[in-house]
Order: C-alpha cells, then sequence, then structure tokens
C-alpha cells in the first residue's frame, strides 16, 4: 500500500531526469559579439572598397576595428552585468529591511503571490509560516517571486565581457579574411561579401535554433541585414567618392 500523499507513480520519476538548456546568457552573449563582429567589420571593409583603398589598408583598418570593438563590446557587457548584479544586491538589502521591520506585510505579499497561482487560504497558510520560520528562504522568496530577480553568478560580469569579446573577434575576422589573401580589393570584396553572408547564415541558423525561432526564417533575417549594413556602405562610400 502506497504512503498517504506519495502517489505509486512516483519511483520511476526517481531515475527521471529532465534536459534543460540552462546556458541562456552565454549564448546571449555569443550572439551579441558574433552579430556585431559579423556586421560591423563587414560593413566598413565594404565601405573602404567602395572607396577604393587597397586590401592592406582595409586589412589594417578592419583589424584595428575589430580590436577596438571587441575591447568596447567587452566593456559593455561587464558594465550592463556589473550593474544587474548592483541591482541585484541592492534590492536584496532593501527586501531583507522589510522582512526584519515590516514581517506581517511581507507575509501577505507571500499570500497574495501564492494565491495569484490559485492557491487558497487553507492551501498557501502553511508555506507562509514555513518561509517566516526560515528568513534566508523567505528572502530568496521574495527577490525571485515578488521582485522577479534571480541571483547573478559571482564572476558573470567578467564572463560577460570575454565572451562578447571573444565571439566579437571570431566574428570581425570573418570578412577579413579575404582581404589577406587577395590584393586587389575589388575581388577581395567580392569573396568577402561570400564568405560573410555564409557565415550570417549559418550564424543566424544556430541562433534560431538556441533561441527558440525558426532556424531558416533567423538565418535569412540575420543575412539579410548584414547585407542591407554593407550595401550601404559600400553605397556611400561610392557617393562621398564621387
Amino acid at each position: 500500500m502506497a504512503e498517504e500523499g506519495i502517489s505509486t507513480t512516483t519511483k520511476p520519476l526517481l531515475s527521471h531526469r529532465e534536459k534543460h538548456f540552462t546556458a541562456g546568457e552565454v549564448v546571449r552573449d555569443i550572439i551579441i559579439g558574433v552579430s556585431d563582429g559579423l556586421t560591423v567589420p563587414f560593413a566598413l571593409a565594404a565601405g573602404l572598397s567602395g572607396a577604393n583603398a587597397s586590401s592592406s589598408i582595409i586589412l589594417t583598418a578592419g583589424l584595428a576595428e575589430v580590436a577596438a570593438g571587441a575591447i568596447s563590446m567587452g566593456l559593455g557587457g561587464y558594465l550592463a552585468a556589473k550593474s544587474e548584479a548592483d541591482h541585484y544586491t541592492r534590492e536584496m538589502k532593501r527586501e531583507e529591511e522589510e522582512i526584519i521591520n515590516v514581517p506581517d506585510t511581507e507575509a501577505v505579499e507571500i499570500a497574495e503571490i501564492l494565491s495569484h497561482y490559485g492557491l487558497e487560504p487553507h492551501e498557501y497558510g502553511p508555506v507562509v509560516n514555513a518561509l517566516r520560520k526560515n528568513p534566508k528562504a523567505w528572502l530568496e522568496f521574495m527577490m525571485k517571486f515578488e521582485l522577479g530577480l534571480e541571483k547573478p553568478h559571482p564572476r558573470r560580469a567578467l564572463e560577460s565581457a570575454f565572451t562578447i569579446a571573444l565571439a566579437y573577434i571570431v566574428g570581425g575576422l570573418v570578412p577579413l579574411v579575404p582581404y589577406m589573401f587577395i590584393p586587389i580589393a575589388r575581388k577581395a570584396v567580392l569573396t568577402s561579401v561570400v564568405v560573410t553572408l555564409v557565415a550570417l547564415l549559418f550564424f543566424g541558423y544556430v541562433k534560431g535554433h538556441f533561441t527558440g525561432n525558426r532556424p531558416v526564417r533567423s538565418a535569412l533575417q540575420t543575412a539579410f541585414v548584414g547585407a542591407i549594413a554593407s550595401a550601404a556602405a559600400f553605397g556611400i562610400a561610392r557617393v562621398v567618392q564621387a
């Protein structure tokens, strides 16, 4: 006979392991870095090619832009992650003070949160009492369910900076590779266009797979944005030169 409150179907579930994708923040950083890395140097190289610059000049300018862009993007990622961590710390201290100074009010807020999930007073009452006896769990509950904040990883800022910067470098080198081997810029730019569009299609497909969007649609959208950016830069350079 099964124990009271425990379903007989529970035992098979003990060996069940759910597989969820949990590297969302890393993927987001890679998407930010690679997408900008593929697009910005690509547009710069196309623009300089439109101005009839030599492959060596385009390569030098492109590598300088990749270096500067990686530093800028990495710093931006670091500051963004650091701001999120600082915001979490401030809100946690504020919530902790409220739990100490106005515990009854905070308890009512727990009840309101649980009632939104369809729980009745006799169901969420024991939960409220249990949390009141465990201040640490109470604080974590309020941070997550009242404020919607997840505790950031201690090394999140540095990891974000490094990931975005490295992804930017990898993406930025793709449109510049043809200029390393083809001395004539007008020929190099055609190869760069083909190589970069293929990379954009591949990156867009992978991005769509990880973000839950339609991979083919994501691939086409990503390639389209890159093509528009490079075409605009090339056209502006031609107009200015004329």
